[in-house]
């Protein structure tokens, strides 16, 4: 496509050289550069990517968009711009062909409920008939096709290749999650979203290479209803009223707690689902999900709104939140001939915590054993928040490793301790989390539910110096043969 072209539109500082020319490839990555590339230089967290503009030169990058000046090729065109990452998103959106403008885009975002809710609405339309692709923390796909995700949020480039590819490949919709991160680095910027969806906010990604306050993470998720055509809120989220103020679309809402467009009464929760009644401006159901919890009906109640609002078939609703399965979301993991039952959830922050425990401890037969640790160089204040939720739930809880990072595992246990002793709830302190549950599982009795929480989806744990591939189903599964 000629550069010209690609750059119609974006607000432009400065260019230096011919625009009348051929561009072959888009990246933001100077390894990727080809002959003719355009190489976009993106001032990232750890590194700038102006420092490596003669090495894209090298490579046969031909044009540049920067921020900052740069020296390279005198037969080079460079073209100054106030933000290449929104500049990035713009050129990519337009290498591509505008290829959000082909599907039916639903992005859904929020501090928690992203993943069961992308996966509940993609059952839904999958029932009627439609190829959906998928866009988020658990993977990637389009229909059956496993494509693994890197992030939350694709790179914006990326992202736009991929809506091309769904595209191509006869996706009639994309239902993805919108990281506060994709949305704070314009990663969905020039994306065309026909229903953005929010499904909550509670403290999370507070930190030196995430968001700076709360004011910032909240302005993040709000630029979401600023790009859609539609919105669905959950009005019992304290910070419905912002999202509803300062949205650019029209917006329904759901809810339970308070009056909305959406909502659910006559809610029965059992160990393996959860049933209750659904109340919409389409119809009136009674619907049954394959995963146990109120916040599960919150998250139904989000698809519910979006399948509504895209005309689906209530039947059809109903079957694609019967039997839906959430990878690391409530997952149970076969423990046969166990007199005892191991669930696995991504539960990482407080409210989410609270929510699996306080589902679980509705049913549980006998104890509840909660196995959890906090993730490094992340907000410390949520630690002692977790061992206190959990030490005021939980039966016994064991405090363990999770993705420790750059800091001693050993230090971030002694912030989660601060807060459990505060409570009166049993624990024990074990670093090694496959020691922990190892523990868990040798010491349980009949009827104990043991809760792993944290890991979910995740098949691996990140230490100081290196990342090791860590599956808790397939810990689970050599620990039970090792008791057998």
């Amino acid at each position: 496509m000629e550069l010209s072209k690609l750059i119609e539109g974006l607000p432009v500082i400065d260019i230096k050289g011919a625009i009348k020319k051929d561009i072959t490839r888009v990246v933001y990555d100077s390894r990727r550069a080809v002959p003719g590339s355009l190489f976009v230089c993106i001032d990232g967290f750890k590194t700038d990517g102006h420092r490596f503009s003669q090495s894209a030169a090298d490579n046969g990058a031909s044009s540049f968009l920067v921020e900052k000046d740069i020296t390279v090729f005198a037969d080079a065109t460079v073209i100054k711009v106030p933000d290449t990452r929104y500049a990035l998103a713009h050129v990519s959106a337009a290498f591509f062909g505008h290829p959000s403008d082909r599907l039916d885009l639903i992005g859904v975002t929020g501090t928690k409920g992203k993943t069961t809710t992308t996966h509940m609405i993609k059952s839904i339309l999958e029932q009627t008939g439609q190829t959906v692709g998928l866009i988020g923390t658990v993977e990637n796909s389009i229909g059956s096709e496993k494509i693994p995700a890197q992030r939350t949020t694709p790179e914006s480039y990326d992202l736009q290749e991929l809506f091309d590819k769904m595209a191509d490949k006869g996706a009639d919709s994309v239902v993805m999650e919108v990281s506060s991160q994709g949305l704070k680095l314009s990663r969905v910027d020039a994306s065309h979203f026909k229903i953005g969806v929010f499904t909550n906010f509670s403290k999370d990604h507070i930190g030196a290479n995430e968001h700076t306050d709360m004011e910032d993470y909240l302005i993040s998720k709000l630029k979401l209803f600023k790009m859609a055509d539609r919105g669905l809120v959950n009005i019992d989220s304290p910070y419905s009223g912002r999202i509803l103020q300062e949205s650019k679309c029209p917006c329904l809402t759901f809810g339970i707690e308070n009056r909305a467009d959406i909502t659910a009464d006559n809610i029965t929760s059992y160990a393996d689902k959860v049933r209750f009644n659904v109340h919409t401006p389409w119809f009136s159901r009674t619907v049954e999900v394959s995963v146990p919890g109120r916040f599960t009906v919150y998250n139904a109640l989000a698809a519910i709104g979006v399948a509504g609002m895209m005309n689906v078939d209530p039947i059809h609703i109903e079957n694609g939140l019967k039997n839906i399965h959430v990878p690391g979301r409530a997952e149970i993991v076969p423990t046969p001939g166990k007199p005892y039952t191991v669930m696995i959830d991504y539960a990482h922050t407080p409210d989410s915590l609270e929510n699996i425990l306080k589902t679980i401890k509705d049913f549980v037969p006998n104890r509840l054993i909660s196995v959890f640790g906090c993730g490094g160089d992340r907000d410390r204040g949520k630690r002692p928040e977790m061992g206190k939720i959990s030490g005021e739930i939980a039966d016994l809880t064991i405090i363990t490793s999770d993705n420790p990072r750059t800091e001693d595992p050993a230090g971030i246990i002694k912030d989660i301790e601060q807060g459990i002793k505060l409570t009166d709830g049993q624990y024990i302190i074990i670093q090694d989390r496959t020691e922990a549950i190892r523990y868990a599982m040798s010491n349980a009795q009949k009827g104990d539910i043991i809760l792993l929480a944290g890991k979910g989806h995740e098949t691996y744990q990140i230490f100081r110096d290196k990342t090791i591939h860590y599956d808790e189903r397939e810990i689970v599964r050599e620990i039970l043969e090792e008791l057998e």
